[in-house]
């Protein structure tokens, strides 16, 4: 498998070698702090066959949380409320502060916490405007990370690890210590994760990333993939962040567990320190 080769034995050198010397400034897209963050997103349910009709099913909304004495805020993301179904494409995105040109490389940094399983969620970074991202959906992203544990109709099933994209569908996140598929995401927990995106040319090695976690069963900063696929691999500057939840059909409903997001940020270049940090 390509995804353990690198892994193995070299994650302290190789992150040793990307993160010295590069570059430091962190680019926000988010960090829901504004109580007018939400203004700033789209939102669209595109393929809407709730039964009873239900209009704009998703749940997209800013809460807060203690940490300590302070409080924090963050995105809550599901595609329907608890017992409806049938809303199989809920969309949020958002423009990016700077686009991603053909030929750049960009790390990317999101929080993430599973609120429930069953789910299935998708999130990452769209080379297309408002109107193809409503059009293609799914399709809509380069670089893509998903949280599910549903069933696929081949009858492969899914166990809720953060998963990234390979030709011919997804594949879960390796912890390089075991050699093995990472362990489910822990709902109630937060994970970090960069994702090093180059947008350069298939032709030249781009339209791949590098994935990066600490959280869980990852106390440290660890290399969990290398180079995941674009989705499309379309080579067109990035202009998007996205994210995407589906609650299944009528048939065989997903569930609706949401997905909490904090603090989007950007970086040119390869960057695995912490914004803020």
């Amino acid at each position: 498998m390509r995804a353990l080769l690198p892994l193995v034995g070299v994650c302290a050198a190789l992150f040793a070698h990307l993160s010295h010397g590069e570059n430091t400034d962190w680019i926000l897209i988010d960090d829901f702090e504004s109580p007018q963050a939400l203004s700033q997103w789209s939102n669209a349910d595109t393929k809407n066959e709730t039964e009873p009709y239900v209009e704009n099913p998703q749940i997209t909304e800013r809460r807060t949380e203690s940490v300590g004495t302070a409080k924090n805020a963050y995105l809550l993301k599901k595609p329907a409320a608890e017992g409806v179904v049938g809303n199989r494409k809920a969309l949020s995105f958002k423009p990016l502060p700077r686009e991603v040109k053909v030929g750049e490389v960009y790390t990317f940094y999101t929080r993430i916490q599973v609120e429930s399983f069953p789910n299935n969620h998708a999130f990452g970074i769209s080379n297309m405007n408002a109107e193809g991202i409503r059009k293609n959906d799914y399709n809509a992203f380069e670089p893509t990370l998903r949280v599910t544990d549903k069933t696929e109709s081949s009858g492969l099933v899914n166990t809720g690890a953060l998963m990234v994209k390979v030709d011919g569908g997804y594949a879960n996140i390796i912890n390089p210590a075991s050699a093995e598929e990472a362990k489910p995401l822990k709902p109630g927990t937060w994970y970090e994760i960069w994702y090093v995106v180059n947008n350069a040319p298939k032709n030249l090695g781009g339209q791949s990333y590098d994935v990066f976690i600490r959280g869980g069963e990852f106390p440290q900063q660890t290399q969990v993939y290398r180079q995941a696929d674009f989705r499309m691999k379309r080579e067109e500057p990035l202009t998007h962040f996205l994210m995407n939840c589906n609650t299944g059909p009528h048939r065989a409903p997903y569930g609706n567990g949401g997905l909490m997001y904090d603090d989007l940020y950007m970086s040119a270049g390869v960057n695995l320190l912490t914004p803020g940090g």
